[in-house]
């Protein structure tokens, strides 16, 4: 795929190569434990998908979203670590500046989510909850039915145009019993 190289370990998406495009597994995978460092440029914008499947005629995933973001910038549904568009992370989080690597987790158990960002829970939801549907209704995925409540999905690198790199992903599959 043009824009995306894979060396030394890391996978990563150079924009001066041109348009990469979104990396999509051809499995779909339940529950897991995704570990994975990540480095994005200045004001750069990206995420990894997963219970990624069609909604109508889109592709579609909760997301765990990567980016640069400035110190003085209020936290919000669309900061670094956030469930995009859903959930903001917790104020404390600690994100190293751009260029720097990040260590992320995601752990995705039945309706249990948790997004993990250098060692600190950032985000902790329950899917389908009164708070998750009050969420839905207020984000732009408001007209798609059950978004995020597919209990499997494929995972995806996305192209958001910004130069990002991942390296050390770990996945684990999980059973739904803690």
């Amino acid at each position: 795929m043009q824009g995306w190289e894979a060396s030394g370990g890391e996978i990563r998406l150079n924009r001066s190569a041109g348009r990469g495009g979104h990396i999509v597994t051809a499995a779909e995978f339940g529950d897991f434990d995704l570990s994975f460092e990540w480095k994005i440029a200045v004001r750069g914008n990206s995420g990894l998908k997963y219970r990624v499947c069609k909604y109508g005629k889109q592709t579609l995933g909760l997301e765990y979203q990567i980016c640069d973001e400035p110190e003085d910038r209020p936290i919000s549904r669309k900061s670094a670590g956030a469930l995009y568009d859903l959930y903001e992370p917790v104020a404390e989080r600690v994100l190293k500046p751009a260029g720097e690597w990040n260590v992320a987790r995601i752990v995705v158990r039945g309706d249990r989510i948790e997004h993990w960002l250098n060692g600190g829970l950032i985000v902790a939801v329950t899917v389908g909850d009164e708070e998750w549907r009050r969420r839905i209704a207020e984000s732009k995925f408001t007209d798609e039915e059950k978004f995020g409540e597919n209990r499997s999905g494929q995972l995806m690198l996305t192209d958001h145009g910004s130069d990002v790199a991942y390296r050390n992903l770990v996945f684990r599959p999980l059973t739904t019993a803690p």
